[in-house]
Parts: structure tokens; C-alpha cells; sequence
């Protein structure tokens, strides 16, 4: 249960001119790649079934807000495209598929297993196609997802590694909607990033629901640690590869030695932390305590003083008091987070958190908001440090780029997008950095 922890603004990509489907996609990155997937499925069968000029809707159930929005963005697409059919796919379709084919404005649902699917998308298809996700094929052996030659609108490229997971954390419905954990073989994930390489790619990122189970599914159990060493040998022309997101408690030693000492490895780690309290994390069920995730960030940084590290922080769950609150702030400076994803806790039908006693929710949205606060400041105190330093970057867009610790930078100079630059920052905001090429 990590990537999925990593909401991305819903983003939109418009139909193209050979009238390709428009993709709507909530949620992760693992989401985003997923999209991708669908739209070269869409575009090889000739958009048939009524996917030309269609709106697909990849959705998102990480919180009850994700599924709201989902639902806004479905009435919002038939009321500006009334005559386009809608077809709705991703965690919350495959979660509650009934609800979504009730709704008018639906064409069509489709699971998260048979959106991946070429078949899917070609001749005459059952208007609601959700099979059982816990009986979802090992990744490499069920029908292979089209490969992706890059992601619409976007300056680097995402790999699916992983889907699913094994875990159960309490508050957490994903599981149902991804199925247990099943690995994308090595060697097609090497081939992919090869790939992308070979189509201008600077860089690329790893992602999956549980990325640090990876390979436990496959012949011999490769650790992500291998994925990443076998990717960086087979691709010595790709200069930056990053990871989405990873449960450090589940780190092996050759990912550690390759996040210690790999410069091409993105020195940005995002972690599934959660909290700080060690009582809230075993009613959460989560695998490590308070000190566990202390002794990793003091290790990685005593490896790699460069790191940055980011977490998914979750105010309000249920049985919180205001004492186990408070260790939460404070993990953020003893494990000298820099980049927070706070999310108010809400109640998931059928996870066993919803039957805990609940906390107040003024409480949860005054929490949520200290802790957001927190991240701000010390986002802005790692800003501050970065004037006057050169920070490599990739750009984003014309005016606007990522360190390699994932720091925003605005660019006095237009340069193109996907190319990689020596920047020396001049200044910076609460929130992002600004600097000009240096010479």
C-alpha cells in the first residue's frame, strides 16, 4: 500500500487528432502509466467499441474524496461531451462496479485487470467487465499490457514494476481493488526503460503499489534492489532513474548499497510512514514502529548526505489522542522529512478502521492542517539551504524543472522539456526554487 498513498492531481489528456479517446486519470502514478496502457489498447483496435472520440475515466479509491471526485468528473465529462460514451475503470470501478454502472451518464466499467487487456477493446464487450481481482494473473503471464513509447504531456516516463499487495493495513481498501502483489518480470521492465531511453527519456520512474515486495512472485525472488542494478546496467544511457515510492521497512541491502552510493539513482526517497505514534501503528497494522523508520533516515542520510526524503502521513485515525498526535509531528524533523502527503483520515467501508471508535472531525481537519503546516516549513527551510547551489535538473516545461531531490525550479531560461541542465539557484520561495543555467 505505497504508491497508491501518492495522489496526482487528476489530469485530463485530450483527444488527439485521429480522434483518440479523451483519459481522465485520478490517483497514482501507477494510475498514469495504466492510462497510457489503455490509450495505445484504444488506438491499435482502431477505437472500436465505442472508444473513438469516448472519454475514459481511470479512477482512483485511495480516500472517499478520490470516488467523489471521480463521480464529479463523470457528470462534468457528459455534460460537456454529451454525446461521447463514458467508460470508467480504475480502483473505485473495480471496488464498487455496480454503483458506477448505475449511474446514467456511464457507458461502460471495466475492471482494473481488463482495462490492461487488448481485448478489451475490440469488438462487441459486456457493458460491466469486472472480473475477480484476486484471481488476476502474475504480471508476464497473462495477457502482456501494450508497451508505452512515453507518457502523453509528461517529461519523464513511469514503469509499472509491481500491482498489488499482500499487506492489509486497517484503514486501506486498495488491496481490493489491486489484487495481492504480482511483479512485472525483469527482463520486461528492462525492456521497457530501454525503451523510453531510445525515445528521448532522461528519466524514468519505478512504480507499483507495493514496489519493495517486488519480485517475491517470481522465479529466484529478485529484490527491487536487483530490478534497479539489472535497469541501470542494461540502460547506461539513462541519466536519471527514480522511485515512486517505497516501504523502508521492507528496503533490501542492495537497493540500500545502490541508494548509498548510485548517483544516477534519484537521491528522493518517499516513504509509507503514516505515523509516529507506535500504538496508532499497530492498530494500523503496519510493519514497523516509530524507531524503525528513525533508524532508516538516519542511515540512508549517514549514506548519502544529499538525500531527500518525502512521507505519506495520515492525521486523525481513529483511536488518535492528541499525545499519540504529537509524535507524529515530531517524527517529522527526527526523520527530517521534507515533503509531507497529509491525509485527513476517512472511515473506507469494510476496512476493519472504519469499526474503530472515530476520531472527532474537526479534530481530524485541524490535525491534518498543523501537520500540513509542518511540512510547509520545513519544505522551506530545505529551499532556503539550496540558494546559491548548483542543482541538476530536469525540465518540466519551458520555465519549469526537478532537482534531483525533487525540488521545483523555475527557469529564467526557456529550455526544452525532458533535457537535463546544470541550474544555479539565485533564489527561493516557501515552495519552489528559482535559478538560471550556469556557465
Amino acid at each position: 500500500m505505497v504508491d497508491h498513498m501518492r495522489p496526482l492531481d487528476a489530469s485530463a489528456q485530450g483527444e488527439g487528432a485521429s480522434g483518440e479517446a479523451k483519459i481522465i486519470t485520478f490517483g497514482c502514478r501507477l494510475n498514469a502509466y495504466e492510462s497510457e496502457v489503455m490509450r495505445a489498447h484504444a488506438r491499435a483496435a482502431g477505437q472500436k467499441n465505442g472508444m473513438k472520440g469516448g472519454i475514459i475515466v481511470n479512477t482512483c479509491a485511495v480516500t472517499g474524496e478520490a470516488v467523489r471526485q471521480a463521480r464529479q468528473a463523470i457528470r462534468k465529462a457528459a455534460r460537456e461531451h454529451p454525446d461521447a460514451p463514458i467508460t470508467v475503470t480504475g480502483c473505485a470501478a473495480q471496488i464498487d462496479a455496480q454503483s458506477f454502472a448505475a449511474m446514467p451518464q456511464v457507458t461502460r466499467v471495466i475492471g482494473n485487470d481488463e482495462k490492461l487487456r487488448k481485448q478489451t477493446y475490440e469488438g462487441t464487450r459486456p457493458r460491466v467487465e469486472v472480473g475477480d481481482i484476486m484471481e488476476a494473473p502474475i504480471l508476464g503471464e497473462g495477457p502482456a499490457p501494450a508497451p508505452i513509447e512515453g507518457l502523453k504531456g509528461r517529461a519523464r516516463a513511469y514503469v509499472q514494476v509491481q500491482t498489488g499487495c499482500d499487506h492489509r493495513c486497517t484503514f486501506c481498501i486498495i488491496p481490493f481493488g489491486r489484487g495481492n502483489s504480482r511483479s512485472t518480470p525483469i527482463g520486461e521492465v528492462t525492456a521497457q526503460v530501454k525503451r523510453l531511453v531510445e525515445n528521448g527519456y532522461n528519466e524514468v520512474v519505478l512504480t507499483g503499489v507495493d514496489m519493495t515486495s517486488y519480485g517475491a512472485d517470481l522465479d529466484g525472488a529478485p529484490r527491487l534492489g536487483d530490478l534497479c542494478a539489472t535497469i541501470l546496467r542494461a540502460a547506461p544511457r539513462l541519466q536519471r532513474l527514480r522511485l515512486s515510492s517505497i516501504d523502508s521497512i521492507e528496503v533490501d541491502e542492495a537497493l540500500f548499497e545502490l541508494i548509498a552510493g548510485e548517483q544516477r539513482l534519484m537521491p528522493h526517497l518517499h516513504l509509507s510512514l503514516q505515523a509516529g505514534d507506535n500504538m496508532i501503528l499497530k492498530r494500523m497494522k503496519r510493519r514497523h514502529s516509530r524507531e524503525d523508520s528513525i533508524e532508516f533516515c538516519e542511515r540512508v542520510r549517514a549514506a548519502r548526505p544529499d538525500i531527500v526524503f518525502g512521507a505519506d502521513l495520515i492525521a486523525g485515525f481513529p483511536t488518535e489522542t492528541d499525545e499519540m498526535f504529537e509524535q507524529t509531528l515530531r517524527l517529522v524533523d527526527e526523520c527530517g522529512l521534507t515533503y509531507l502527503h497529509v491525509f485527513p483520515y476517512s472511515p473506507r467501508p469494510g476496512t476493519p478502521a472504519a469499526r474503530m471508535p472515530q476520531v472527532d472531525g474537526r479534530t481530524i481537519k485541524a490535525r491534518a492542517a498543523e501537520l500540513r503546516a509542518k511540512g510547509e516549513a520545513s519544505l522551506a527551510t530545505y529551499l532556503s539551504a539550496r540558494v546559491g547551489a548548483t542543482e541538476r535538473v530536469l525540465v518540466e516545461r519551458d520555465h519549469l524543472a526537478r532537482s534531483e531531490g525533487f525540488a521545483q525550479v523555475e527557469l529564467k531560461d526557456a529550455l526544452p522539456a525532458g533535457s537535463v541542465h546544470d541550474i544555479r539557484i539565485t533564489a527561493a520561495t516557501p515552495r519552489h526554487l528559482v535559478g538560471e543555467r550556469a556557465i
